[in-house]
């Protein structure tokens, strides 16, 4: 654990609050320099609750510590003027459309607050046109049946579009590893050349 929202006010919706005290959070862009406030970047963390590396893989441990001994946790996220933290998604998810990064968390939670939805993944998908094209899995709730067609409508009055999926599949449950995570490598795999 390296941030915590405080148990006694101060707790900002979104955020997973401020570092704890001793541990430093940086948000670095991608020319490895620190971000500034509401810039989104890789999320670093130092502190003595952080691993020391990874057992017998000394490579593995230069790469994903820096040479000052800050973790790349793999997040994206960006710090806000007070000191908290805003987690965006995951380095890995991040969707280039178009030359634009798209971050799937944000349509994730656009579209699991439509009617009629239970859950949903946001993924990019090989597209020859704009390199990976925005597309939605979305579980419906029990009993409904939301369309492709009311979904991107909603969300075009929502957000920017290149941001609103091109395509929306329906699933009956996400793919899910043994920790509970969406195993989104699995949705990329399944919808590539759909």
């Amino acid at each position: 654990m390296n941030t915590s929202n405080p148990l006694a006010g101060g707790r900002i919706a979104g955020t997973v609050g401020p570092p704890l005290p001793g541990v430093s959070v940086r948000i670095m862009g991608e020319d490895e320099t620190v971000c500034a406030a509401g810039v989104v970047g890789a999320i670093q963390v130092k502190g003595p609750n952080v691993f020391a590396g990874y057992w017998r893989m000394a490579e593995k441990t230069r790469e994903e510590f820096t040479a000052d001994g800050y973790f790349r946790t793999g997040d994206l996220g960006e710090l806000l003027p007070n000191g908290y933290v805003k987690i965006v998604g995951r380095a890995k998810d991040l969707i280039i459309s178009g030359g634009l990064n798209v971050y799937p968390k944000e349509i994730e939670e656009k579209i699991d607050s439509l009617p009629g939805i239970a859950e949903s993944a946001v993924i990019g998908v090989p597209d020859a046109d704009f390199g990976e094209a925005v597309t939605a899995v979305v579980v419906p709730k029990s009993g409904t049946s939301p369309s492709e067609s009311e979904i991107i409508a909603a969300l075009k009055a929502q957000i920017a579009g290149f941001k609103v999926p091109k395509r929306v599949h329906f699933v009956d449950a996400l793919p899910r590893n043994t920790m509970g995570k969406v195993e989104k490598s699995v949705l990329r795999e399944r919808y590539a050349t759909r």
